[in-house]
């Protein structure tokens, strides 16, 4: 009889339980994909009595994920606790030090330590895999890794955290504004413990390091990546975007520019009949350019006990057939430190202010505009009754320090209330 892929489940949450049942519903499924059975050994959970809807009986406890990475009848430690540190990444470093494979669904972790693990993990000869760390239950991981081994990745961008998407497609449907938008969210269940980790773009970011180590062959870093929330998303933004033809995403977007590697999550306008622009509620989306195959576009969902078990279960199938990919798909002693280019490529922006209902009021702020080398492409003024009226540009493409030179100049004037918001507008 074929020898089974026996694993050890550290972790029995939404995931972890997700995969369980997965394992259980589809066990024979998977021994005939896989080439030989898949067996759980042992769990390890903080609470032994919650009920997780599917059947723990026969598995082994153990009391802790260091424990049950360093047990004998363990090849495989799925590691669904989470975490940047603590219980998790002592649970990977003894599965490692002890010759057994991992597959997470930790991208805090990853983000943060994944150069030096997967360093360790290449040395001691055995996996790292994450495909359920980025995007949920889409194949982005094994797309880039495998699938478009033969391209070089010109850019990588996507909707990567279904929380952010849910809100600003709310605030887009229903007219919604972005604290009622989040009460609702938070309703449903969808934040973070931390809601910050979801909506000050922070979940994103890791995922888009990830990303970029793999598409570009560079080290992991999210200290590099620039990150910047939807918090500051008004109803009035969403629906004056509409108006020019966009809508707004907090979208990821890494590339190599001639200064270095330009990593960005952040608030983006993208055109409304675009695949990202039609993108909605808890939905991700991944698109990745390659120099042979062009533009392709990853869609799915991006989070849920179903598809992040789903990637889960890939990575293990992988495994016991005996697939070996290095964790970034490259040897990680190989990755580059590559000069960290912060928004270096140019882009148009969508610019919004309250300028003074006056007479040069307008012909002041495009002077300003003009002197930073900004153009303006389109302008539409609103309907007021006040003495200042809503006015939105659309410049042509710039770079973001004239566009910041721009924007502290008009702030200096006396023909604006308030500041000003630039978004930039992203080419899809």
């Amino acid at each position: 009889m074929t020898t089974p892929l026996r694993l050890g489940v550290a972790g029995l949450g939404t995931v972890g339980s997700g995969v369980i049942g997965i394992l259980q519903r589809h066990g024979d499924l998977l021994a005939a994909r896989a080439g030989r059975p898949i067996e759980i050994t042992a769990v390890c959970a903080r609470d032994r009595a919650r009920d997780r809807a599917v059947r723990l009986e026969g598995y082994e406890w153990e009391e802790s994920p260091a424990a049950l990475a360093g047990r004998d009848d363990v090849d495989v430690l799925l590691e669904l606790i989470g975490g940047v540190d603590g219980p998790a990444k002592a649970a990977v470093e003894t599965a490692i030090s002890s010759g057994r494979d991992v597959v997470t669904a930790n991208k805090a972790m990853l983000a943060h330590h994944g150069q030096i693990l997967a360093e360790t993990a290449e040395a001691a000869g055995v996996a790292l895999r994450f495909e359920a760390a980025v995007a949920g239950g889409i194949p982005v991981v094994k797309t880039l890794t495998e699938g478009l081994a033969g391209n070089r990745v010109i850019r990588v961008m996507g909707v990567m955290n279904g929380t952010c998407n849910y809100i600003l497609t709310r605030m887009q449907g229903a007219g919604l504004t972005y604290e009622e938008a989040f009460s609702e969210a938070d309703g449903l269940g969808y934040l973070e413990a931390d809601p910050n980790l979801d909506v000050g773009g922070i979940d994103a970011g890791h995922k888009l390091a990830l990303l970029s180590a793999i598409a570009f062959g560079a080290r992991v870093d999210f200290d590099g990546v620039e990150v910047e929330g939807i918090s500051r998303i008004t109803i009035e933004d969403i629906r004056q975007s509409a108006d020019m033809g966009f809508r707004i995403k907090l979208l990821g977007v890494a590339r190599i520019t001639e200064r270095g590697l330009e990593q960005r999550m952040s608030p983006c306008l993208v055109p409304a009949d675009s695949p990202l622009g039609q993108l909605e509620d808890g939905t991700n989306m991944v698109v990745l350019e390659g120099d042979s195959v062009g533009q392709i576009v990853l869609r799915g969902a991006g989070a849920g006990s179903g598809p992040t078990a789903s990637a889960v279960v890939s990575d293990i199938v992988d495994l016991a057939r005996g697939v070996r990919v290095p964790t970034f798909g490259r040897p990680a002693n190989s990755l580059k430190k590559i000069p960290r280019s912060k928004s270096a490529s140019t882009a148009r922006y969508y610019v919004r202010m309250q300028l003074q209902d006056r007479p040069g009021a307008l012909a002041k702020v495009a002077g300003v505009l003009g002197d930073a080398s900004v153009s303006i492409d389109r302008m539409r003024q609103y309907r007021h009754d006040t003495a200042t009226a809503p006015v939105i540009f659309v410049t042509h493409r710039t770079n973001q320090e004239d566009l910041e030179t721009a924007l502290s100049g008009i702030e200096t004037t006396d023909v604006i209330e308030g500041k000003p918001v630039a978004i930039r507008i992203e080419e899809v």
